[in-house]
């Protein structure tokens, strides 16, 4: 079946000038950890990459995950129609995600595990709370950010597969302007400000992770 949106030329409007604003900030890219130091490793770059593989998948390898439970959720046409793309290349996604983890081998040991897992294990419940909001738009904004999110997070996945022989897969979700121009589709000035309160609170779930990512590896190596 073939999707057709919006046509991508033209200059982005305001609200999705600040959602661009704000994950210059605090997306993933933006992390140190995830902006280089998990690359930079040397011995321990393996381990490290392994374990940022585990926890992604126990935070975003469940089914419903946050596009199917946006979906739930009234929604502008254009919108939907997104989310239909979204929920089917996020499916291929996971797959790969899950076929990279198996790879990986078991998480690398690391003081503190039940506390880590019991971290990520809140960081879920409180993006699957998100997705499932009232506040019309909160959960398109938490897809929103996931989707556009998953860039580092693919490229993490990605050095992983290379690191244990995984054949890398194309990626499949929809582009960042495709994305970007969700916020365009709110609608009205108040969904448009609940869409950038839910990518708001998803990526602060994410940067939580890549904290957490970091001081396990530092204490893997006794820093």
């Amino acid at each position: 079946m073939v999707y057709h949106f919006r046509p991508e030329e033209g200059a982005p409007s305001r609200d999705a000038q600040a959602i661009e604003a704000l994950f210059a900030t605090d997306g993933g890219k933006s992390h140190p950890y995830m902006a280089g130091h998990i690359f930079a490793g040397g011995r321990e770059t393996g381990r490290d990459l392994a374990d940022a593989v585990h926890f992604v998948a126990q935070l975003h390898g469940y089914q419903p995950g946050v596009i199917a439970l946006a979906e739930e959720r009234p929604a502008e046409r254009g919108v939907r129609t997104w989310l239909r793309v979204a929920i089917e290349a996020f499916r291929e996604e996971r797959a790969y995600l899950t076929q990279v983890v198996v790879a990986a081998g078991p998480m690398p040991s690391t003081a503190g595990q039940a506390e880590s897992e019991a971290a990520v294990a809140q960081a879920r419940h409180a993006i699957e709370m998100l997705a499932r909001s009232e506040r019309n738009g909160c959960a398109i904004g938490a897809a929103m950010a996931l989707v556009l999110d998953w860039r580092p997070i693919r490229a993490v996945i990605d050095a992983t597969a290379q690191r244990f022989g995984v054949a890398l897969a194309p990626p499949a979700l929809p582009s960042t302007r495709q994305t970007l121009r969700l916020i365009e589709e709110a609608g009205s000035a108040s969904v448009a400000r609940a869409m950038t309160f839910g990518a708001q609170q998803l990526l602060a779930q994410h940067r939580g992770l890549w904290d957490l990512l970091e001081a396990r590896a530092r204490a893997r190596i006794g820093t």
